[in-house]
């Protein structure tokens, strides 16, 4: 059986880190066009060359993780601590491994050698989504696109979505209708994994939302229209396409996400009375699923506490549910990761804390599972999807919080605040791997309070 390459790159609150592997489950159509090694680094312009004539834009680009998509330290960490290994303990994983490169480093992947060189080496892997690798781009080699499914030829006819002739000194421009789509961003923002699973599916996710029906894209979310000047040489346009791609690294993407919204079912209560606490929380911001993109990797969490009048703070845990799957959708001390022992070496392996957070708090994730049914976060050895907790485009979901004052706490006003909080990856797997700090720390996106007064 063919194997079929399917790395991808992770960038959209959806989005950036590692990505995925090749599929063993079946072989590419006939007429796609394998481009792994097909070109030659020489066949391909850097971005410096491009910042000549469009220096607004490349500083725009290296500000966002499509320049780091190879250089990050998180995505190196994975890639030649993880997936490197686990291709030499397991040499089916070789070409998957080689694969990773399809969205994280286009240009290496489409040249060789592999595995490319270490960031520090400063290689043409280094480029990672560049000018050319978007701009080259000529169509999705399949429907729905995923796995680095796109179409490049280098030369020097570079693909645009505007629509009114623009000549350029340095190269040729041509209109396509497929900049326009959201299938552009499937190419690597869906992955299909060895065992057949949608380990990826940003695009998809967007399909299936109310966005999809109203034409708004991804595009004009992490691409917004603004006034700008394409070139130097050439006019500023009222409705450029801004190169910001800023997804679920930037803080500021992530603040206000998802709004909250905090109410008790009673205003008045005494020591021993019990209080309910009701959280909504509607995503208001998204075009997919929040969290999404490396959603192994990934999560969001409500904590709730009161604090009474004289500072005395008490958490407050989330009322159960009873849906299958819930237990990894609530905080607390269990061991996950265990797969890693076979990348790490490390026959003895017990894992790591799952989640890292005060127990008792609703997270919103994804869970993956291992062939042996353990949690993880290598999504190219995923065999099973957990309960799909994340909160979707336009979606409210609502959780209640059950409080039984205690006999102890102050008279007067309990105020009681609701918090969302956002983590990129795991900070038990940071710590472990020695991952920078960046990666794990706390990233802020609502909250909402409110009081009730306590009796004498």
């Amino acid at each position: 059986m063919k194997k079929q390459l399917i790395f991808i790159l992770l960038l959209v609150p959806g989005i950036i880190v590692l990505v995925a592997m090749c599929s063993l489950s079946g072989a590419r159509p006939e007429e796609q066009v394998d481009l792994k090694a097909k070109y030659a680094f020489k066949d391909f312009e850097s971005a410096k060359k491009c910042r000549t004539c469009h220096p607004g834009f490349y500083e725009q680009w290296t500000q966002s993780m499509m320049s780091q998509a190879y250089t990050h330290h998180w995505d190196e960490i994975e890639y030649f601590d993880l997936a490197v290994p686990h291709a030499k303990a397991k040499p089916e994983l070789a070409d998957p491994v080689d694969g990773c490169n399809g969205c994280h480093a286009p240009l290496a992947f489409m040249s060789g050698p592999f595995p490319p060189p270490r960031p520090s080496e400063k290689s043409m892997a280094n480029e990672s989504v560049s000018c050319e690798v978007c701009h080259l781009v000529q169509k999705a080699q399949t429907d729905p696109p995923y796995n680095f499914s796109y179409y490049i030829q280098p030369g020097m006819t570079k693909y645009s979505s505007r629509k009114e002739h623009v000549e350029s000194p340095a190269h040729k421009i041509q209109t396509t209708d497929f900049f326009r789509t959201t299938e552009f961003c499937g190419n690597c923002h869906n992955e299909k994994n060895p065992f057949g699973i949608w380990v990826k599916s940003t695009q998809l996710e967007w399909k299936e939302g109310p966005y999809a029906d109203e034409g708004v894209r991804c595009q004009d979310c992490h691409m917004p229209r603004g006034g700008y000047q394409y070139a130097l040489m050439g006019k500023a346009y009222k409705d450029a396409r801004l190169h910001l791609f800023h997804g679920a690294h930037d803080p500021g993407k992530v603040r206000g996400t998802i709004e909250l919204r905090i109410q008790p079912d009673i205003r008045e209560a005494e020591p021993g009375e019990t209080v309910v606490f009701t959280v909504a929380l509607f995503n208001q911001k998204t075009g997919h699923k929040f969290p999404t993109g490396s959603v192994e990797d990934r999560i969001a969490w409500l904590q709730v506490e009161a604090t009474d009048s004289k500072g005395k703070v008490w958490h407050i845990n989330v009322d159960k549910k009873g849906f299958e799957g819930e237990e990894y959708t609530i905080s607390g001390d269990y061991l996950a990761y265990q797969d890693m022992a076979v990348p790490l070496g490390q026959p003895d392996f017990k894992g790591l804390q799952r989640d890292g957070i005060p127990s008792g708090n609703r997270i919103f994730r994804m869970p993956y599972f291992d062939p042996e049914g353990r949690m993880t976060i290598m999504q190219w050895n995923t065999a099973k999807l957990g309960v799909d907790y994340r909160i979707g485009p336009r979606e409210t979901i609502v959780e209640n919080f059950t409080f039984r004052l205690p006999f102890d706490i102050a008279p007067g006003e309990l105020k009681v605040r609701a918090v969302l909080n956002y983590q990129l990856l795991v900070k038990p797997v940071a710590d472990y791997l020695k991952v920078p700090a960046d990666e794990s720390e706390i990233k802020f996106v609502n909250d909402h309070s409110t009081s009730i007064k306590v009796l004498p």
